[in-house]
């Protein structure tokens, strides 16, 4: 089950995490694979929470399999981080 919601045509999620480090860590496994994928999200992090929006701007910036297929793997990477 995804951890994200569909708002004004993008995926929306918020993570939260026990500190700074372990945000910023997976932030960065997020970022290998979006790079990897070609497919970038928009994020904020303050502290110890982190906010991803996935929209597929080439695309008109709707919702495509691409961002489903991300927001999958996000989802997956985030289950590491929980208690």
């Amino acid at each position: 089950m995804s951890a994200f919601t569909e708002e004004r045509n993008k995926l929306t999620a918020k993570f939260k995490f026990e500190n700074f480090v372990s945000a910023f860590s997976f932030m960065t496994e997020v970022a290998i694979w979006a790079e990897k994928m070609n497919h970038h999200p928009t994020w904020h992090n303050t502290y110890n929470e982190v906010i991803i929006e996935l929209t597929t701007h080439d695309e008109g910036n709707k919702i495509t399999d691409k961002d489903q297929v991300l927001a999958d793997k996000i989802t997956e990477l985030y289950k590491k981080y929980q208690g």
